[in-house]
């Protein structure tokens, strides 16, 4: 007669229950302390200067062609619906700065308009974004 090896029921296995929970630590630590930045929509070639200064917080960016169009969170709109727009980025997240991203060849007019419809929307700080000169 021949000697069979049986399996028994319990069988010695690894339990993954604190490696799951830890991973979903991780998860909800990162989604957490993520900032998410609202992007403009469309590349430009910003102008250089000595003096740029790393902005921290811009939650909202505003970007100005040179053919004079305006772009918020991926989307064109009119200079008469920003203050619209920029009010309702703001209230999602107040603490953030709004940052203008102007093409070097774009107009001065058009720029300002942007600048101060950001700030009748209620931000304080609003920067003109610029490329560090070599």
């Amino acid at each position: 007669m021949l000697n069979r090896c049986r399996k028994t029921d319990s069988q010695v296995g690894m339990n993954i229950t604190p490696m799951i929970d830890m991973v979903f630590i991780l998860l909800v630590f990162f989604v957490v302390n993520t900032s998410f930045v609202k992007e403009a929509g469309i590349e430009i070639q910003r102008p250089n200067a000595k003096t740029t200064v790393t902005q921290e917080q811009a939650n909202i960016m505003i970007a100005v062609t040179k053919d004079g169009e305006i772009w918020v969170d991926k989307k064109r709109v009119d200079i008469r619906s920003l203050r619209g727009h920029v009010e309702r980025l703001h209230a999602e997240a107040p603490e953030g700065t709004a940052v203008v991203l102007a093409d070097k060849h774009s107009e001065t007019g058009i720029v300002m308009q942007v600048v101060d419809q950001a700030r009748l929307a209620g931000i304080e700080k609003v920067a003109v974004a610029a490329s560090e000169k070599q």
